[in-house]
């Protein structure tokens, strides 16, 4: 017999932290159909000596909902190794949604999400009302990589109530159990589960918090009885992290969890000081999980933060008004402009027109404010933070900041690691990432394109996690593990994650010696011409999806072999 495709010779890592062995996988049908010594030849083959074979990676938290619309390619994400994304996190979307609607859940995503208005308006067909019909869009459309997607909360929410569920108006006797009823409705086309939020920074772009801040224990236990009703699914949630004490929101969702039956997968941030408060909510968990729960924390791998520029969202003078003057101007004229010693003085002089607005408290961070370099240090030393540098030069950190930001003839990029960035090292992280009731995730991949640029994670965690790191370095297979059979585990995504006989055949051929993450670009590639951060890496030699080569090499193929998942998947019979 003939294999539509053999990989021959690499070094084999099962996603079940197994030891690595070297081998022959060959796929036919779009699953693996052997491991091992492959004697028969392949249609395609690749030669994998000296290099690693992992399953595909799988991205538990990612806002492709627009851009699996109006994109074949979901990148970030698919340059980096992932095969299966998440979508729908936060309780923010597209469906259900009515007609008169549109606009409240435009306003939703480009306040939560970081999507430009006009990239919506012009991208989205809305060729949906309901959440089924959603998901019928969704698997119209040809891709690189599959998806899957959650029930949001807050479209849900305005669907039913309307004008009262945009005011967040508790929800009446009706409400409840119409969301009961299209939750189950959702879930049997196909959704994974549903997703909500209160975080107290999720608001929209007019201002207000979102449509499920307000939601009470009864709301939640109804949409949740509704996932149970069609057979189950995961909860994603987003505590608030600005407060700090994630208990009495955890505790509502623990315990509804607890009474339907559902796992649940929630946000986990690390103050960079103060008190822990993440030890709290871990405790949390462990008690939940001992009671026989099914709780996963989800954390990020690198710090929280944004990328501050010029060309971007956000820096630190975007709200003073003597800034606001030239932001509109190109580029090149904006930076002309800066350099002349009068507007630089006059704009050091200002003050910002949004004082107290969350972007500006990001926006000045300065102990947490770093140059991204190319290769990006995402664990810089304290030494290099603006305020450092400013101390250092004996100048304040708006002149530091401000002088940094014209380096590069205006396209330098500043990071902000607001979390995860304990006193000012990755050691917590290093310590989180290995315990069975903490999953990656919020990279959010497809969203807060103009700030933010995280979908490149998988990268990180094979380069800094398993390769240079001195100290709480993860074995490749440990690494390998967190991103495939684990989070796949948390999706109910039983059919992917690992090298098995019988597995889908989402698989990544890497050099890991060669592997690198570069520093993210800006790409106007979105709809209305909108821009986004974009982010490569080299040393993926091959990613496979459903046995399918997508990319080589770092060059994406023709292949769009990439499909709706529609609920979830069991183990493949062996």
């Amino acid at each position: 017999m003939t294999y539509e495709l053999v990989i021959r010779g690499g070094t084999i890592v099962d996603g079940l932290g197994g030891e690595p062995f070297v081998g022959d996988v060959a796929v036919s049908a779009g699953v693996i159909a052997a491991i091992g010594q492959v004697d028969e030849p392949g249609t395609r083959e690749i030669d994998a000596a000296g290099l690693l074979v992992t399953p595909g990676f799988v991205d538990l938290h990612t806002h492709y909902d627009g851009q699996a619309i109006w994109s074949d390619r979901l990148t970030p994400s698919s340059a980096h190794g992932v095969t299966t994304v998440v979508m729908g996190n936060c309780g923010v979307g597209f469906a259900p949604c009515r007609p008169e609607d549109h606009d409240v859940l435009v306003d939703v995503m480009a306040g939560v999400e970081d999507i430009p208005g006009v990239v919506m308006v012009d991208g989205l067909p809305w060729h949906w009302e309901t959440f089924p019909e959603f998901l019928d869009a969704l698997e119209t459309r040809h891709r690189d990589i599959d998806v899957a997607a959650l029930l949001p909360h807050s479209p849900l929410r305005v669907y039913v109530m309307g004008q009262r569920g945009v005011d967040r108006e508790p929800a009446t006797a009706e409400d409840l159990a119409m969301m009961r009823k299209l939750a189950a409705e959702a879930v049997q086309a196909g959704a994974l589960g549903f997703a909500s939020s209160r975080f107290t920074l999720h608001k929209t772009e007019s201002g207000r918090p979102i449509p499920s801040y307000d939601a009470d224990r009864a709301e939640i236990e109804a949409i949740a009885r509704g996932v149970d009703d069609a057979g189950g699914g995961l909860i994603q949630f987003v505590p608030d992290l600005v407060a700090g004490d994630y208990e009495p929101v955890l505790r509502t969702v623990f315990e509804v969890a607890a009474e339907v039956g559902l796992p649940v997968t929630f946000t986990l941030a690390i103050g960079n000081a103060g008190d822990p408060f993440f030890l709290d909510a871990l405790t949390m968990v462990e008690k939940a999980n001992i009671d026989g729960g099914e709780i996963t924390a989800q954390i990020f791998p690198r710090p929280i933060g944004l990328v501050l520029g010029l060309e971007l969202s956000g820096n630190p003078f975007v709200m003073y008004p003597s800034y606001q003057e030239l932001a509109s101007l190109p580029l090149a004229e904006r930076v002309a402009e800066m350099r002349k010693p009068e507007v630089r003085q006059r704009i050091l002089s200002d003050q910002p027109a949004g004082e107290g607005h969350p972007l500006m408290f990001a926006a000045q961070a300065f102990e947490w404010m770093f140059p991204l370099s190319d290769p990006p240090n995402y664990e810089p030393p304290q030494s290099e933070s603006i305020a450092s540098r400013a101390r250092a030069r004996g100048v304040s950190p708006l002149e530091e900041a401000y002088d940094r930001l014209l380096d590069n003839d205006g396209h330098a990029m500043l990071l902000v690691t607001l979390a995860n960035f304990r006193d000012g090292t990755l050691d917590t992280v290093a310590e989180l990432i290995r315990r069975d009731d903490v999953v990656l995730g919020l990279g959010d991949g497809g969203a807060h394109y103009g700030m933010i640029c995280d979908a490149s994670f998988p990268t990180y965690m094979l380069t800094h996690w398993s390769r240079d790191r001195a100290a709480g370095r993860l074995a490749v297979a440990e690494a390998v593990r967190e991103l495939t059979s684990v989070p796949a585990r948390v999706a109910g995504l039983a059919d992917r994650g690992r090298i098995a006989v019988g597995y889908k055949a989402d698989l990544n051929v890497i050099d890991h010696d060669a592997l690198r993450l570069h520093r993210p670009v800006i790409a106007y590639d979105l709809p209305a011409g909108g821009r986004r951060l974009d982010q490569s890496a080299e040393g993926y030699v091959a990613t496979v999806v459903s046995g399918e080569i997508i990319a080589e090499n770092g060059t994406p193929t023709d292949a769009r072999p990439g499909k709706l998942i529609r609920g979830r998947r069991p183990a493949p019979t062996a």
